[in-house]
């Protein structure tokens, strides 16, 4: 297709180009350049062509007699604009006359000034062979090298500037905290491990248990609407389809408040999106490996499924491709949104025996988690159990204030040889 732009030039569209085909426009930082043509380009690219989020990475550099200039299209640094607009160049070619339309990436080079080096690094100007190829692999390397490096830096003999200050600053804590003070700490982060970092917004100093782990905090009121119609089709399953629910392998905390749900229409509804949210939270823990279609069967809003992805899960490439998978720390923040939905449902007491088998997680790990959220454990008097279901039942109910586990005194002694 042919545009006449003016008597003696047309403008034609290119073929369909490569990412590797965009034409280059650069713009330096501190200014326009006089003799553009004494400036000598180089283009680097990414080697890893299966991560999708590196292969498109290019680094661009100009040097000249006095300066060398460098910018890229990922990092702190790079131009925004690119992900957000498409760019285009006519090249006119003056023997046909004809404008050709490329493709177009903008880089910003800034320069480098020699002599000037980052506090973070060596003070020797000069990299050696090891420290190149360090750079090399902080900047192109895969995950697996990238941690390798990590590790291996961690390791690294500090100067003796340093290891002075830090003995400096551990004999302060231990004269200001003592070391029996200090040992109890240890203990104490070293028993809850991860388990902080994925418990759900949680207000300590409540005047009542439904505010400690607010329902908004776990559902925003946007997200809980959205599951109007997911909820009605739960609260509205006979006794018969409730039972087939849980001999097919159904989540029975689930079904165990559906079988009881409150006649007022109001309540009805809440619980029943609560119920179904709940669903989707134990359905996840199950799963390996999540697809984009999880939850569509059972109708789950596109916001929520977003929500799931998004905040349980992590991502990871395999051949390419970019896949969600539940880890163990996920499978742990799992457990703790769930007992807190739960604890909503169940006036602030929730089954912990139906929740770790429904999680596919031990019992032991299940407690784990509920002294981690100060909940205050309760094991019902024998005989009391739920028909069908063999072992007592423990349950775990929200008082304030929250209790405080004493980690340090609660490890288990091993047991003498003799």
């Amino acid at each position: 297709m042919t545009t006449n732009m003016a008597a003696s030039c047309s403008l034609v569209c290119c073929k369909e180009e490569r990412e590797g085909d965009k034409a280059v426009m650069v713009r330096f930082s501190n200014g326009s350049v006089r003799n553009a043509d004494k400036l000598d380009f180089s283009m680097y690219k990414s080697v890893d062509e299966n991560n999708p989020r590196k292969r498109s990475r290019r680094i661009l550099v100009a040097e000249s007699e006095r300066l060398s200039y460098v910018g890229n299209n990922f990092g702190t640094g790079s131009l925004k604009c690119n992900n957000l607009c498409k760019y285009y160049v006519g090249v006119l070619n003056k023997q046909t006359m004809q404008m050709e339309v490329h493709n177009a990436q903008l880089f910003n080079l800034q320069p480098v000034i020699p002599g000037e080096t980052d506090t973070a690094t060596s003070q020797d100007t000069t990299l050696t062979y090891r420290e190149k190829v360090d750079s090399l692999i902080s900047t192109f390397g895969t995950n697996k090298q990238k941690k390798a490096l990590s590790s291996r830096r961690l390791n690294q003999v500090g100067s003796d500037t340093l290891h002075q200050a830090v003995a400096k600053a551990a004999s302060n804590v231990i004269d200001q905290k003592g070391l029996e003070a200090l040992q109890q700490e240890v203990a104490e982060t070293e028993s809850q491990g991860d388990l902080a970092l994925h418990l759900p917004p949680c207000d300590a100093n409540a005047d009542k248990p439904e505010d400690v782990y607010l329902l908004d905090d776990l559902l925003t009121p946007v997200e809980f609407e959205t599951l109007e119609m997911a909820g009605s089709k739960l609260a509205e399953l006979s006794p018969e389809e409730l039972q087939k629910m849980a001999n097919d392998g159904g989540s029975l905390c689930v079904v165990k408040h559906l079988e009881n749900l409150p006649t007022e229409d109001e309540a009805r509804h809440k619980l029943a999106r609560a119920a179904f949210y709940l669903s989707m939270l134990l359905k996840l823990a199950r799963q390996k490996n999540i697809t984009r279609k999880f939850g569509q069967e059972e109708g789950c809003p596109r916001i929520i499924q977003n929500k799931l992805l998004k905040t349980f899960t992590v991502e990871t490439f395999n051949n390419g491709r970019v896949l969600n998978v539940v880890s163990t720390s996920m499978k742990a923040k799992i457990a703790a949104h769930s007992l807190a939905v739960l604890l909503h449902m169940g006036h602030m007491t929730a089954d912990l025996t139906l929740l770790h088998r429904d999680l596919g997680i031990t019992e032991a790990r299940m407690i784990e988690v509920a002294k981690s959220m100060g909940l205050t454990l309760v094991r019902p008097a024998r005989g009391k159990t739920e028909p069908g279901l063999q072992g007592e039942h423990k349950q775990a109910s929200l008082l304030v204030p929250l209790i405080k586990y004493d980690q340090f005194m609660e490890r288990r002694k091993r047991k003498k040889m003799h």
